[in-house]
């Protein structure tokens, strides 16, 4: 598996790295999690993420790998449903914190994001202040911002953050390059969500979804036709040309899990493709998707 610096943290990242927000089913026993996530690791993967809203999805990966915590980067948001504290505010963000420890079962997590955090709420700098009281104190390495729109370039231009997960797929390129080159200059370390884009792909009728929606119409205003596995594609895409050191996708199947890391094996997509998918977003694709969390 390949392993990309993340911006200037220090720390590497796998080209693929594994969304767990899939463990919060209890349809999935604990056996069937334990297998995933260690099998997660026996592939070479190294970048695990994680969130407060994703219910079971920490104390499994606690219960399940915290033996092998030496092999991985620990990811998780805070920002929100921390008991007797009200959500995006400094206390939320410690004890959100300390929380994700404790299930986790480790003494430090590599990377904590505000979770979507509202752009006000950003600019009166509570939460970022306690981000970085949590790093000062030990228990967390990098702070991160995780969303989209204003508040990327907001968490871009703060200085605050060493790293940033955002929506970036073949769907969703609106100001990447401007994005990312900004990034690069500053240092922070860009971490790609939805890089499959729902795989709207699939989907012979437009779904109801809100956000599939969206990029359902996308795929088809792009004309983009002819690849036999545009999840393939669209992968190597996000995973290769965009800047991202990582593109996180998440599963509950051992098979999907098993395509995904065959896709980013297969390397870079042939350079023309590459320009077309970004050419066909440019003239069709759209402006930034808003309020994806």
């Amino acid at each position: 598996m390949i392993r990309n610096p993340l911006g200037h943290t220090g720390l590497k990242v796998s080209a693929l790295g594994f969304g767990a927000m899939h463990l919060n089913d209890e349809r999935t026993t604990e056996a069937e999690a334990g297998a995933l996530l260690n099998g997660v690791l026996d592939a070479g993967i190294t970048l695990i993420d994680t969130a407060r809203g994703y219910g079971l999805s920490e104390q499994r990966i606690g219960r399940h790998i915290a033996h092998r915590r030496h092999e991985f980067l620990l990811s998780t948001k805070v920002g929100y449903g921390v008991e007797g504290v009200p959500d995006w505010s400094y206390d939320c963000i410690v004890q959100g914190v300390e929380r994700a420890l404790r299930l986790m079962k480790t003494d430090v997590l590599d990377i904590v994001h505000l979770h979507s955090c509202p752009l006000p709420v950003l600019q009166e700098g509570d939460v970022i202040r306690a981000l970085l009281d949590c790093r000062a104190a030990g228990k967390l390495r990098v702070p991160a911002y995780s969303g989209d729109n204003a508040e990327v370039d907001f968490a871009i231009a703060c200085g605050a953050f060493g790293s940033l997960q955002t929506s970036i797929s073949l769907c969703d390129q609106a100001h990447l390059a401007q994005r990312a080159a900004l990034a690069d200059h500053a240092g922070i370390g860009v971490i790609a969500k939805r890089p499959l884009a729902g795989a709207v792909w699939r989907l012979a009728q437009r779904p109801d979804d809100h956000a599939e929606g969206a990029y359902w119409d996308r795929f088809k205003a792009m004309g983009l036709i002819g690849a036999e596995d545009w999840a393939d594609v669209a992968l190597r895409f996000v995973a290769f040309h965009t800047g991202a050191a990582s593109a996180i996708v998440g599963t509950a199947r051992p098979a999907n899990l098993h395509r995904n890391l065959t896709a980013v094996a297969r390397g870079p997509l042939p350079a023309d493709l590459a320009v077309a998918i970004r050419d066909a977003f440019r003239q069709h694709g759209g402006a930034a998707w808003p309020g994806l969390t």
